[in-house]
């Protein structure tokens, strides 16, 4: 006989692989200025570090080359910012929306 109650089932295991999307990186470059929101010198440096993930992403492929760009241009605003213009880019909800400073082409 084949059946046995202990017998240990065999799983298939599924790769699922997670790369960040669109949503994902924008929510963690804003929660990284938030948290720094009256130190935005720590926040610069932690921006700088965030852009070395992005570029070893975008090297892999996990990053499009758009996202890519998105990032680079919020990011160029944030660490060229001074503390007050730091405080306007944070309160500013359209500078964090997907496809923000994409030229329209109409």
């Amino acid at each position: 006989m084949s059946w046995w109650p202990f017998k240990k089932k065999k799983k298939i295991i599924q790769d699922n692989l997670h790369i960040k999307g669109t949503k994902l990186w924008l929510q963690d470059l804003r929660e990284i200025c938030e948290i720094n929101f009256d130190n935005y010198a720590e926040g610069q440096r932690l921006i700088r570090q965030m852009q070395v993930e992005w570029t070893d992403s975008h090297q892999k492929g996990d990053v499009s080359n758009e996202l890519l760009a998105g990032l680079d241009r919020r990011s160029f605003r944030l660490l060229r910012a001074d503390a007050d213009e730091w405080l306007k880019w944070l309160d500013d909800e359209d500078f964090w929306a997907p496809g923000w400073g994409i030229e329209s082409t109409e």
